[in-house]
């Protein structure tokens, strides 16, 4: 009787947020506690926010670029964050809208409280993340701001340019990367033993009350018409897991939301949310086990 095949070990890494050493510490420890031979064949699923707040986002962009050549057996998928999506907007790397309408349409609402003329045909996310905004203090995070709404000065920092310019040295190599990512077999330990699911991942999270193929389908069309994608910066209405999904048991993974939270298969990894004190955490699965940066006690 042949031997059962052995579940396909899936990590999903939380923010980021422009903090090299801390992606390499954990990076290091997943792979002390998967062992390597699983670690280089796992399907690796990044959950966005690579840039901003941190210190070297020039950094982090370089390691992701050269996982596929030093990790040729692992499956890696750069989910966007809407960090990442704002970047890219900046950069100019997101489509027009398919209707013909224009991208100055959705400023009006921002246009008192952040800085950021001249650049009418920019897309709303890449004139906020790359301007400055005119409070010094975000009170919700208990801290200054960092250039903009986005705190993209670090960003612009790490590549030695001036806040709000281009240079010629940004990569845009990231900015291939996708706003929903869907896998059909994903197995997670339960005291019923292995559970086989569908699996979600997106960066924020399904807005509950919204019928989930449409959400999927503006998702995989990267429509642009809509200023703000809840998908990838919403917060109350996308924690909770759609009702729909309990019909087949679906996994929904995401980052963004600055917490650890597992609710039955509901999984929120973004422990750090760009601060410099708290670590940047990651799942694997079928375990289930949380591995951090910090986990020094991993460490080879």
């Amino acid at each position: 009787m042949a031997e059962p095949t052995k579940p396909r070990l899936v990590c999903c890494i939380g923010d980021i947020h422009g903090f090299p050493t801390k992606l390499q510490n954990l990076w290091s420890n997943l792979e002390s506690s998967i062992g390597t031979a699983d670690f280089n064949t796992a399907l690796i699923i990044f959950l966005g926010d690579y840039c901003d707040r941190g210190p070297n986002t020039r950094e982090v962009i370089d390691f992701l670029i050269s996982l596929p050549s030093k990790y040729p057996h692992q499956t890696h998928v750069f989910l966007s964050g809407n960090h990442d999506f704002a970047f890219a907007a900046f950069l100019g790397l997101v489509p027009q809208p398919p209707d013909g309408s224009e991208f100055a349409e959705a400023w009006k609402e921002y246009e008192e409280n952040e800085e950021r003329e001249g650049y009418e045909n920019m897309h709303l996310q890449g004139r906020r993340w790359s301007g400055k905004i005119k409070a010094k203090f975000n009170v919700a995070k208990g801290m200054d701001y960092k250039g903009s709404i986005y705190d993209a000065a670090p960003t612009f920092e790490s590549y030695g340019v001036p806040h709000g310019s281009a240079g010629n040295q940004i990569s845009t190599f990231l900015f291939i990367h996708i706003h929903i990512f869907l896998y059909d077999d994903v197995c997670i330990e339960t005291g019923d033993g292995i559970k086989h699911c569908k699996l979600i991942a997106v960066h924020a999270g399904l807005v509950s009350n919204q019928d989930v193929k449409e959400q999927l389908k503006f998702l995989k069309a990267k429509d642009t018409r809509v200023p703000k994608v809840d998908s990838l910066s919403g917060r109350k209405n996308v924690w909770d897991m759609p009702k729909e999904l309990s019909e087949t048991p679906t996994i929904v993974v995401s980052g963004h939301h600055g917490k650890l939270h597992i609710e039955g298969l509901r999984l929120v990894i973004d422990e750090g949310g760009g601060y410099e004190h708290k670590p940047v955490a990651a799942i694997v699965l079928p375990s289930m086990k949380i591995v951090r940066d910090t986990d020094d006690s991993l460490a080879t």
